[in-house]
């Protein structure tokens, strides 16, 4: 693949929503140091405030009276407590990647900036993974795995907060092979005020004898700022025993095989378009089982628009698995059969190995230098000047020639103004089927990808009509089920992590199913008990939070 080739190549944030966050607890030996002592008041004039009142997405900007930045959960405690008596609106910021206003918007007036809060720590007392809320996924990835060799299975980029990750479920590079990031969640610690107004911190865990269980259950699926700012999550896998810490969560793979693909669209035909994307669904469908010798390989494919130069892809693979190089290449030639193209894949058989050829570049690497590679190559993860429009839709299934045809239409009409625009097509399956759809709050378990539609863009003049392209594609797939995916045999809603306010607007969302059940299905009704029991004044809320 040329030079050219790999800089064009574009990946999307894995993980976003809202990030919340904060610390208490008997947490010891952290190897990486916490923040420093004190909380932060930042308050229009003073000279941090712009940068503190955006996120990723460079649409939403607030305009706060302060941003406050705790370090314990004792001064998150009295923050939200000074808020909720001078009856301040409050949102919660960790990573800063919601796609949508429900951290920076008009009404807010107390923005709760969770980045000084992100230790990573063994905690002796509860024999679990104690990890501060306002913590980067990189930050928690190079702390377990340098500390104690294991891992987490979360998104790609670098830069996504874990308390709005974590919240919305969880998922990554690993998530076929060890399931989504709440599957291997013990507990977690949240600020939450009471009927009558009082601030408290409450530790909710997974075991069913908790008191608080329903609100742990809470927090793993129902995205963030629905019931309190959370200020630390602890993991440990469900089954684990003994008190070794490095057997209590997944180890991760010694060394991937990393592939990064590029097709010019100058080498793409329709007929080829719509080969490459039928021979993807089919391919998911037939490997989506924990007993495909492809369960430890993780693909995004990403039909971006012509403008962009390429349609990508990228996948890891495990590279201790048995047959691994025949297995990456009998893959990577039916992509490129189904397109139409003629190329030679290789895997390299060494560690730190390159293999190049007309389309692809699979690499070797270690685990920790594969996942810092992967979560920062993309402009889309690094780059703080765009602004975005995001939809999602599960699928069970492949999507339908019908459904092919129509992406194809929008992705080669006349070029966006945009810095990149198209699908993102990651794999789903394995061991995240294995958990039944009510264990979590987490409903959609048994899809075989999730898809995202997106534009980037820097100028705000060109909102509308980046806007407006991301809409349209969107409709045009799923014009049969009123626009949206709603769950049938074929689709199974939206991923709250990638939050989507049209869901709410019946100019959109022409379907019967409303927007908590595209996000949540049958979960919703037991999420909203959970809000009435610990949120009963709404204290926590944005447009598409959990309602009473």
């Amino acid at each position: 693949m040329s030079s050219m080739n790999r800089r064009r190549l574009l990946l999307t944030g894995s993980g976003a929503a809202i990030g919340v966050g904060l610390a208490s607890g008997s947490a010891t030996a952290a190897p990486t140091a916490g923040a420093t002592a004190g909380a932060v008041t930042v308050t229009p004039g003073d000279a941090r405030y712009a940068d503190l009142t955006s996120g990723l997405n460079q649409r939403w900007v607030a305009a706060p009276e302060r941003i406050v930045l705790p370090t314990t959960t004792r001064e998150v405690v009295a923050m939200v407590q000074d808020a909720v008596d001078r009856k301040k609106r409050i949102s919660i910021r960790g990573g800063g990647h919601c796609f949508e206003d429900f951290v920076f918007n008009s009404e807010v007036e107390v923005v709760i900036n969770m980045s000084r809060m992100n230790a990573v720590s063994f905690d002796e007392e509860r024999q679990a993974f104690a990890v501060e809320g306002g913590a980067t996924l990189l930050r928690v990835y190079e702390s377990l795995y340098e500390g104690w060799g294991v891992t987490i299975p979360g998104g790609a980029c670098y830069s996504v907060g874990v308390g709005g990750h974590v919240s919305g479920g969880g998922y990554g590079m690993l998530s076929r092979a060890h399931g989504l990031t709440v599957d291997h969640l013990d507990a977690v610690e949240v600020v939450v005020v009471d009927a009558s107004g009082r601030a408290r911190s409450v530790v909710a865990g997974r075991d069913p004898a908790d008191p608080n269980r329903d609100l742990f259950w809470a927090h793993t699926g129902a995205g963030g700022g629905n019931f309190g700012v959370i200020t630390k999550y602890w993991f440990r896998t469900p089954g684990s025993t003994g008190t070794d810490p490095g057997a209590l969560l997944p180890r991760p793979p010694a060394e991937v095989y990393v592939t990064m693909a590029s097709w010019p669209w100058e080498d793409v035909s329709k007929a080829g378009f719509v080969g490459l994307l039928e021979f993807y669904g089919s391919w998911l469908e037939r490997h989506k089982d924990v007993s495909s010798p492809y369960k430890d390989m993780c693909v995004w494919l990403m039909p971006n628009h012509q403008s962009a130069g390429d349609i990508a892809l990228i996948a890891q693979l495990d590279a201790t698995v048995p047959d691994a190089p025949r297995l990456l290449t009998d893959f990577l030639t039916g992509l490129n059969q189904a397109l139409g193209v003629s190329d030679t894949p290789g895997v390299p058989e060494r560690t730190g190995g390159t293999h190049r050829s007309t389309y692809a570049t699979t690499q070797r690497l270690p685990w920790l230098r594969a996942t810092r590679y992967v979560g920062t190559v993309s402009p889309t993860q690094t780059d703080p000047n765009m602004r975005g429009k995001h939809k999602s839709a599960y699928h069970r299934r492949g999507l339908t020639r019908q459904q092919i045809e129509a992406v194809y239409e929008h992705l080669t009409r006349s070029p966006q103004n945009a810095r990149i625009a198209g699908l993102v097509m990651p794999s789903t399956g394995g061991r995240i089927a294995e958990v039944g759809p009510a264990a979590t709050a987490v409903a959609q378990r048994d899809s075989i990808m999730k898809v995202t539609y997106e534009a980037y863009w820097y100028d705000e003049n060109d909102d509308a009509a980046n806007i407006a392209w991301v809409r349209g594609v969107y409709a045009d797939v799923y014009a049969g089920t009123g626009g949206v995916p709603v769950p049938d045999e074929r689709t199974d809603g939206c991923y709250v992590n990638y939050p989507d306010s049209d869901l709410g607007d019946p100019r959109y969302n022409r379907s019967s199913v409303p927007w908590h059940d595209l996000y949540f299905k049958g979960n919703y009704r037991r999420l909203r008990d959970v809000k009435r029991r610990w949120d009963p004044n709404d204290v926590f809320r944005h447009r598409q939070s959990v309602r009473a």
